[in-house]
């Protein structure tokens, strides 16, 4: 089935009746206004364990600081989602850094997240000896363990968070620091593995559930040309969760000046899995010339999750 919403200016066209117009195939599609679920502005986010998005971008850099028992000169302190540092009268060292969402995980309680800063510098774990200073073995890492709430100790009775104890495994070349914090309210249900892109194998609209930069709004620098009368958009998911999305739908804005039609695979309700991604053609007329690009909602359900929802931009000038 295809579906349809296109824009009519005028004409005998606009009589026919709703009923014919679906004897016909064609379908007029509303789907409500909702919250586009996009990657957050920075790397500092993660996922809770029943796959709510949970942003801590606000707490990026957020120092916490912890003074060793028997040293005024010596304390240890956690940026959060920056880096990790051992700091003393002779300097500071370096002791991990953050890199990626992916360094951020979903733990086990009494753990909430667990933070992981890696490539630093730990006692007894270096590889070499250069100019530039120690290089460290690739291995060693720094883990935060992330409690939302007090410390189980209840050694901590900042309301901000604290670190709640440290501990030190030289022989694996591993530190591990138990830090409370107040966590951020979780947020959407994230579809996670589900990509959307402009070949089979890519991602730059929709990548691991999350809208992307460029199509979570109106963005004039990623418009598709006037002339281009299609683009092609490829829909994965893993095999085992593909039975839950859905027909996708969408909205025009203006309502009036642009005729657009859902085509291929992915619009007739075939399930996406990554070995065989469906294809959503969306086929775009310019009817009515306008200084300003046309935007089209793209929205695909997802049982049991937000829904998946990008916006793609049009220009209709000259041409």
């Amino acid at each position: 089935m295809l579906l349809k919403w296109k824009a009519f200016s005028s004409g005998p066209v606009n009589a026919i009746h709703p009923f014919i117009l679906v004897l016909l195939g064609i379908v007029y599609v509303c789907i409500p206004a909702t919250a586009i679920v996009a990657v957050p502005s920075s790397n500092c986010y993660t996922f809770d364990s029943d796959s709510h998005l949970v942003d801590f971008t606000h707490m990026v850099g957020t120092n916490f600081e912890y003074n060793e028992k028997g040293s005024i000169s010596t304390d240890l302190v956690v940026q959060l989602c920056k880096d990790v540092q051992r700091r003393s009268q002779a300097g500071f060292i370096d002791f991990g850094r953050f890199t990626s969402p992916r360094s951020f995980l979903t733990g086990s309680k009494p753990v909430d997240y667990i933070q992981m800063f890696q490539n630093g510098d730990l006692a007894k774990c270096e590889t070499t000896f250069e100019e530039m200073g120690r290089t460290a073995q690739v291995c060693s890492n720094f883990d935060v363990n992330i409690i939302c709430g007090r410390c189980s100790n209840k050694v901590c009775k900042d309301e901000d968070g604290c670190i709640c104890s440290i501990s030190y495994d030289e022989r694996m070349c591993r530190v591990v620091v138990e830090l409370s914090i107040p966590c951020a309210k979780s947020g959407p249900r994230v579809f996670k593995g589900f990509t959307v892109g402009f070949h089979p194998r890519s991602s730059e609209v929709v990548y691991n559930g999350l809208t992307q930069l460029g199509f979570e709004q109106p963005h004039h620098g990623f418009s598709f040309p006037s002339e281009q009368i299609h683009v092609s958009l490829y829909l994965s998911a893993m095999s085992s969760l593909s039975v839950l999305v859905g027909q996708p739908t969408f909205r025009v804005n203006p309502t009036k000046g642009l005729g657009v039609m859902l085509t291929g695979s992915g619009a007739n309700g075939a399930k996406p899995t990554v070995l065989s991604p469906t294809v959503l053609n969306v086929n775009w007329i310019c009817e009515i010339t306008r200084s300003s690009p046309y935007e089209v909602n793209v929205s695909i359900p997802v049982a049991g999750y937000d829904p998946i929802e990008f916006t793609l931009t049009k220009e209709c000038g000259w041409f």
